[in-house]
């Protein structure tokens, strides 16, 4: 009551004060439409922040899955899994592109495209990038030039390789293996688990060799990883896939693992060790240069792998590995080949326990012959094959 007869009105929303029923009430439904509005608009507001917010995650995880299939890709590339062809294709375009630039004359790519199909008829390798004799001259170096070395052991008829036209960049452990099986083709013992291999093969045909272990069972998992097949690709390969070819030969071997470094500053003196322990005897004497039936030893490390053909000792005990590397060239080899060698060259081949510093290394080392049940339970157990780790 207003006081003077009047009868007010208060709006429940905003306590304004009316005398007639009729205006208050579409004064509250004024209210009420609004609220109503505002309340439709806040919705709206959320469903377009939220469909936002989904079509940034679809994005983000679109980008994100482009992201990872270009990683794949360029790791598919790196380790020659893409399906761009093996090393008659690789051989072919590097020959061409050399023909263009002018170093090639189309005679000579002739030529050589026709010894390259005839090698590989044969499954044999072309002998093109090999260099003999390294071991030979370098016992007499040590015999007659070198004075701070105590002792050095060298395995014998090691024949090196680099890398060619046709697997620059991916073919080192294919290159490594040729090396190893130089000096295991001039060991009688090995004379009957290589009868089939009187000469070195090709890369296409040790890709074949690996894929013909994995058939007979060997490393199932790393057999995967390759989708069964190496021929024609240039897929690099490793220690587990050396083991599983040589142990299908009936040849023993084992893989150490160097799985992390044992001295200071990311060094592996223990792999030094092991080294020097494989090539070292009870009954040799005092001869200062030691010419071993050691096969030599495959050494992998991420990225690259090379040979172990020896190891100095020096007079003040340090040790000191002699590496065949497949990227060395023919003609930097051959200058290990001069008699009256001041030792220069040796600078090729000598690693320190300074120079080997990766996070991690695994070796192979070949030590006599299996029988037909040894290869067999050796197989058996490749399916869940793991490495001596050095602790």
């Amino acid at each position: 009551d207003s006081g003077n007869g009047e009868q007010l009105y208060e709006c429940p929303m905003c306590s304004l004060t009316c005398t007639d029923i009729q205006i208050l009430e579409e004064h509250v439904d004024l209210h009420l439409e609004e609220h109503s509005f505002s309340e439709g608009g806040n919705i709206r507001d959320l469903e377009l922040a939220q469909r936002l917010q989904t079509e940034e995650d679809k994005w983000q995880r679109s980008e994100e899955e482009k992201r990872e299939r270009e990683e794949f890709k360029k790791l598919q590339r790196q380790y020659g899994l893409d399906n761009s062809g093996g090393y008659k294709q690789q051989f072919l375009k590097n020959m061409e592109k050399e023909v263009n630039r002018g170093r090639m004359q189309p005679f000579e790519y002739h030529k050589r495209k026709a010894d390259m199909m005839e090698c590989l008829a044969f499954g044999i390798d072309d002998g093109k990038t090999k260099t003999s004799g390294v071991i030979e001259a370098l016992c007499k170096y040590y015999q007659n030039e070198n004075k701070d070395v105590r002792r050095v052991w060298l395995s014998t008829g090691v024949d090196h390789f680099h890398s060619s036209l046709g697997d620059k960049g991916w073919g080192c452990g294919y290159r490594n293996f040729q090396m190893l099986l130089s000096s295991l083709l001039h060991n009688s013992l090995y004379k009957d688990c290589l009868r089939d291999t009187t000469l070195i093969p090709g890369i296409p045909k040790i890709q074949s060799m690996i894929e013909d272990a994995w058939r007979e069972g060997f490393d199932p998992h790393g057999a995967s990883h390759f989708n069964n097949r190496l021929h024609g690709s240039k897929a690099w390969i490793g220690a587990c896939e050396i083991y599983s070819l040589l142990t299908n030969l009936r040849i023993k071997c084992q893989i150490i693992d160097f799985h992390k470094p044992t001295g200071p500053v990311g060094t592996h003196p223990r792999l030094f060790e092991w080294v020097l322990r494989y090539y070292s005897t009870d009954n040799e004497g005092g001869a200062k240069v030691v010419c071993t039936s050691k096969p030599p030893i495959y050494l992998q490390h991420q990225g690259h792998s090379r040979t172990v053909v020896g190891i100095e000792e020096k007079k003040n005990k340090t040790l000191c590995l002699l590496l065949f590397d497949p990227g060395c060239p023919s003609q930097e080899m051959q200058k290990l080949l001069k008699q009256n060698s001041d030792g220069t060259s040796l600078r090729l081949l000598r690693k320190f326990v300074g120079s080997l510093k990766e996070k991690q290394y695994q070796i192979v080392a070949v030590d006599g012959v299996l029988s037909l049940e040894e290869k067999a339970a050796r197989c058996r157990a490749s399916q869940v094959l793991t490495s001596e780790k050095i602790p």
